[in-house]
């Protein structure tokens, strides 16, 4: 029950979100998400041998999201490098006073990858929201992650017998990852006939203007995507010797654990469509 009820209320936040609130909402509730992610991979990293400073990747995660505000279509490589190089003077500065310089590149490299891991992601979300029929494609990358994910707890349940990554994840099995992939690909073709009946009914609520295969398409590789990145966090965690990434969500564990497979997913949604306007496909 606290699982169902968590689910319902935190549906209802992205929803909301999407539907009735701004630019700047959507910006801040990412940037707070990012934050209690990033305080559980410090966490994580606290239960490895390598601590990455959370004074330096909070505040880090908070900037970038800042600078993404301020200026949307830049891209953030900049900031990121700035952020990477403060990070490895501080800690080789502070190791070397310590004795300890074989603890330079690990820290340094933990650190910056927690930022890339999951603040950079979470900056996608707002600019995927700006283009075109934005709202309809967060919704879109919404449902294929969690339909997925679904699909691939109950039939992996129910007939899964051939594992997909045993050492990643022992319960994962290859019937359910392909079931994963076929409820994506279901709820894409239903999220596209509802965006046709509204489109019918006068409504831009929501709105696809892309042919249905490539929704289709789209549907089945950002699953995969999602997929990955949930094997990914479970390697990590396996990696410090945890089970949850934390408590912080009653029934689901942490944060990270909820939030696994769109670190990949948004990212991956992102490059498809840089993609499809290179090669003239048009929007979503």
């Amino acid at each position: 029950m606290k699982r169902i009820l968590t689910a319902i209320v935190l549906i209802a936040v992205v929803f909301s979100l999407i539907f009735w609130g701004n630019q700047l909402a959507l910006i801040v509730m990412s940037a707070l998400v990012a934050l209690l992610a990033a305080y559980e991979y410090v966490a994580l990293t606290r239960a490895g041998d390598e601590v990455v400073p959370a004074w330096w990747l909070l505040p880090a995660v908070v900037l970038l999201f800042v600078v993404t505000y301020w200026r949307p279509l830049d891209s953030p490589l900049p900031v990121l490098s700035a952020l990477g190089l403060s990070l490895l003077t501080i800690v080789a500065f502070r190791e070397a006073k310590n004795g300890h310089l074989e603890r330079v590149l690990p820290i340094a490299a933990a650190g910056f990858f927690g930022l890339i891991y999951i603040a950079y992601p979470l900056t996608l979300l707002p600019q995927i929201e700006a283009k075109e029929n934005g709202p309809t494609l967060l919704i879109f990358l919404m449902l294929v992650v969690w339909t997925g994910d679904i699909a691939a707890l109950y039939v992996g349940k129910a007939f899964g017998k051939r594992k997909l990554a045993p050492a990643l994840s022992p319960n994962k099995t290859q019937e359910g990852a392909l079931a994963s992939i076929a409820g994506a690909v279901v709820i894409a073709a239903v999220l596209a006939g509802v965006c046709e009946l509204f489109g019918r009914r006068g409504s831009t609520l929501l709105h696809i203007s892309e042919p249905l295969w490539q929704t289709l398409l789209l549907a089945a590789l950002v699953n995969i995507a999602a997929q990955v990145g949930d094997l990914l966090e479970s390697a990590l965690k396996r990696g410090v010797g945890v089970k949850d990434s934390g408590a912080m969500l009653p029934g689901h564990g942490g944060i990270l654990d909820r939030i696994d497979a769109l670190l990949v997913a948004a990212p991956v949604l992102w490059y498809l469509l840089l993609l499809k306007d290179a090669a003239g496909f048009g929007g979503f």
